[in-house]
This record gives structure tokens, C-alpha cells and sequence, in this order.
């Protein structure tokens, strides 16, 4: 069974919706319990970084969350669900993450996106500087083949797949071998990352058409294993 974390700061209805859709055993959960009993676990997010990383531990749910990443367990982090993921959110004033993927969560186009892949000559951009905030729309992904995440949570897809974003901030990982996708926003922008059983996506799957799905049945087929 697949637990979908409810802790009043995610997208529920849809990423429900769309895993059901698929015919995966999912429960949209607020037991902590249940997330520690469950298969595998899915925390989506819609929101502010702060207050969806504080609702997470108000509700009893950081520590199973953590827990069920470290047991090896496919875990799937969505849209803010998967920048709570990292240290640090500069967010408003700012707020500590979980902690399991070194990095911080940055605002669009407020400083240089170091650990992202320069450009030509070196420079790396501010991605977002100068455009609309947030980043609203479709997308085209360019998986980073050398992570090993990549090839199984985008399995099937070609290179330059479009999926749909929604976010004012993006996660700067410490780690650049952490990233399994990136897409370009004035810059490259984190779009997902992979590690070992841990997955999560910047854009949201449960409202990217076909792609989405695609990547959804991926990670449900990881759940099967």
C-alpha cells in the first residue's frame, strides 16, 4: 500500500486521483502509524516551505516521513513535499528542512543556482531572473543520465518530455550526482532528483497528462518490487 501523507499542506484530491487511476493500492493517510506500516510513501505539497515543514511535525509526521526514506522504502516527495526534502528553506524567514538531502530552497532569480551545470563559459545563471514569478506552466525535462534514479523514475520517457510547474523557489543541492532531472527557467532549475529508494519532482505528475502518469506507474512499478 502506497501512503500518501495528509498533513493539510498537500494536493491530495489529485495525486490520489491519478495513482488510483493507475490501479495502485494507495490511502491518503494522517497516521503516523500507517506511514510507518506502508509500502511505500508519497508527501505531496502545496504551500510555503515553512509552513509545510511545521505542519509535518505538528502532526506527528517528520519522524515517520524520515524513517520510512532511511528503511529503503520508495518514497516520492512532490512539488514542496519534495523540497522539504533539503536542509533549508530561504523562504519568508526561512525554516529548517528534514535534512536528508544536503541544500537549500531558494527564491526564482535572487542569486546564482551554484551545483547547478554552468553554461557556456562557465557562468551559471540565476534561473528566473528577469521572468514571471512563480514559474507557472509547461516544461520540457532533460534527465541527467548519469544518475541511476533517472533511468527508472523516467523510464520510457524521451528527452525534452514537458510536464507542468507551479513554484516561486527551487532546490540547490550540495550534491549535483543527487539530481536526476533539470529544466530551464532563465537557467537550469532543479526539476527532480533520485536517490537510492528516495525520489522526488519539482513539478506535479498528477496534473501532467500522460507524461505524469507515466512517471507516477513508474514509481508505483517500484512499489511492486
Amino acid at each position: 500500500m502506497i501512503a500518501i501523507v495528509d498533513y493539510d499542506a498537500g494536493n491530495l484530491h489529485s495525486v490520489s486521483k491519478a495513482i488510483d487511476s493507475l490501479g495502485l493500492p494507495a490511502r491518503v493517510t494522517s497516521d503516523p502509524d500507517q506511514v510507518r506500516r506502508a509500502g511505500a510513501v508519497v508527501l505531496p505539497g502545496v504551500g510555503a516551505f515553512a509552513a509545510c515543514a511545521g505542519k509535518l511535525r505538528q502532526f506527528g509526521l517528520a519522524e515517520p516521513v524520515v524513517e520510512a526514506v532511511k528503511s529503503g522504502k520508495p518514497f516520492l516527495g512532490i512539488c514542496v513535499g519534495m523540497q522539504i526534502l533539503f536542509s533549508y528553506g530561504e523562504e519568508g524567514a526561512g525554516a529548517e528542512g528534514l535534512g536528508i538531502l544536503p541544500g537549500r530552497v531558494v527564491r526564482l532569480g535572487a542569486g546564482a543556482a551554484h551545483g547547478a551545470v554552468p553554461q557556456a563559459g562557465g557562468a551559471v545563471p540565476a534561473p528566473g531572473a528577469g521572468l514571471k514569478i512563480p514559474h507557472m506552466g509547461w516544461n520540457e525535462l532533460r534527465f541527467n543520465r548519469s544518475n541511476p534514479g533517472a533511468g527508472r523514475l523516467f523510464q520510457g520517457l524521451p528527452g525534452g518530455s514537458h510536464v507542468y510547474f507551479v513554484h516561486s523557489y527551487h532546490a540547490v543541492p550540495e550534491d549535483d550526482s543527487a539530481v536526476a532531472a533539470y529544466t530551464d527557467y532563465g537557467g537550469p532549475v532543479v526539476a527532480a532528483v533520485a536517490r537510492d529508494n528516495l525520489f522526488g519532482v519539482q513539478f506535479h505528475p498528477e496534473k501532467s497528462s500522460a507524461v505524469g502518469l507515466k512517471i507516477l506507474q513508474n514509481f508505483g512499478e517500484l512499489v511492486k518490487r
